[in-house]
């Protein structure tokens, strides 16, 4: 029990002694402007760590830091794009504050040659070219388009554009200031209308259209 008090009191001094004797490092405002090597335009967003703990900071967009460090510590500067530097911190600084202007290197990744395939296989391929329809030129395309029946749809679903919808208002807004005071206009009774009526009639413009 003795031998063991004694080794435990041994093993606190010697902790101790080392800690006084070592000596206590200067806490530094650590700041400085991260810049490209080949452009020397700043570098934004660049992490900034000091190696072996968790401190650090993040640069600004005009690539500008400050953090708080301490002397000989060695802060590592990464960035995507960008080899890592570092850089150690001087010892024995006159003042407590110490800014650097840090260069980033530009750093080339090569990718691995890929090769891309439509199909896996030929007869893939060959059953593909087979069996795909196959598109209309140009004339067959157009000839579809003057088709009547499809001029005729897209006339009637067609919506009234500005021009269109100013004459209609303009028109109602005759009519009622032609029947003012009176009764309005029926076209029942206008034999204008009913000739309108039956040659349209006689065109088959009222035939129900067969899907």
């Amino acid at each position: 029990m003795i031998r063991y008090l004694l080794s435990l009191l041994l093993i606190a001094g010697i902790s101790y002694t080392a800690a006084a004797q070592t000596p206590k490092r200067k806490v530094i405002q650590f700041s400085g402007v991260i810049v490209s090597g080949d452009s020397l335009q700043p570098v934004p967003y660049t992490n900034i760590m000091t190696k072996g703990t968790f401190r650090g900071t993040v640069s600004d967009y005009y690539g500008f830091f400050s953090f708080v460090a301490q002397e000989n510590d060695t802060v590592e500067f990464t960035s995507i794009g960008y080899r890592k530097a570092t850089y150690v911190i001087p010892q024995n600084l006159p003042e407590s504050r110490y800014s650097i202007i840090q260069v980033l290197n530009r750093d080339t990744i090569e990718l691995a040659t890929t090769v891309i395939y439509a199909w896996p296989t030929r007869e893939q391929i060959y059953e593909y070219f087979l069996s795909a329809p196959v598109p209309d030129d140009d004339v067959e395309r157009a000839r579809k388009n003057l088709a009547q029946e499809k001029i005729t749809d897209m006339a009637i679903n067609m919506p009234m554009d500005a021009s269109l919808n100013y004459r209609n208002s303009m028109q109602n807004y005759n009519t009622r200031l032609y029947t003012a005071g009176q009764i309005p206009m029926n076209n029942l009774l206008n034999p204008i209308a009913w000739a309108k009526f039956v040659e349209a009639w006689k065109k088959g413009d009222f035939k129900k259209k067969s899907n």
